[in-house]
């Protein structure tokens, strides 16, 4: 499942093949699509297990740029999910004031409120952080 490649330095270190990665990202695009009707958590829950069990699996990959660069992708989704849940411009703006925004960056968001893939990587990321999503109980892969 895994593959190898060699470093500048001539180091043999392992990777995940791109079959298995790209299979990867497709379920995990499937457990975040927005328009499922679960709330974050749910979405969280369903998740969990999956990212355990690929981590587990693929843990002896050497890898740590492709595992952080995961782990971003799979917030930015879970903060574009969780906009879209949101829907409207008032609600964002109330949520983030209650979440610890300053009136600024969620006016800066809920100004955009249809644009939640291009939100999910804006000032929300200071809001929806990654401690956040630990405390919802999403597994690093990192």
């Amino acid at each position: 499942m895994g593959a190898l490649w060699q470093t500048p330095g001539g180091v043999i270190k392992r990777v995940v093949a791109a079959k298995p990665m790209a299979a990867f990202k497709q379920h995990v695009r499937k457990l975040t699509r927005r328009n499922g009707g679960r709330s974050l958590q749910a979405v969280v829950d369903q998740l969990r297990p999956y990212l355990l069990g690929w981590k587990a699996y693929f843990g002896l990959a050497q890898t740590s740029r492709i595992w952080r660069s995961l782990d971003e992708w799979i917030r930015r989704r879970l903060r574009a999910l969780q906009l879209k849940q949101w829907r409207s411009g008032k609600t964002i703006y109330r949520e983030l004031l209650r979440l610890g925004a300053s009136p600024q960056v969620a006016q800066s968001v809920a100004a955009l409120s249809r644009r939640w893939w291009h939100n999910s990587l804006s000032a929300i990321h200071r809001v929806l952080t990654t401690a956040y999503f630990d405390s919802r109980g999403l597994p690093r892969l990192s």
